[in-house]
């Protein structure tokens, strides 16, 4: 995994994770998976829409975990 993706769930994070956050995670990931930094221009929009598509899932488990009996939220 890539050591710039910090855990984003309490009580790891003491608030909740921000677009922002959620948004960086997923790019990191995008980046480690496609060993592009930054794509070329023809990859740009496929780049673009896994950044996305990472950004709700990552956002829909934070929203859906349980930590210590309680739900965490997104």
């Amino acid at each position: 995994m890539c050591r710039s993706i910090k855990t984003l769930r309490p009580p790891v994070l003491p608030e909740e994770a921000t677009e922002e956050e959620i948004r960086a995670a997923a790019l990191q990931f995008v980046r480690k998976v496609s060993g592009f930094r930054a794509p070329a221009a023809h990859n740009r929009e496929v780049f673009d829409h896994a950044v996305e598509v990472i950004a709700r899932a990552t956002a829909e488990l934070l929203d859906g975990l349980e930590v210590r009996g309680q739900k965490a939220s997104a």
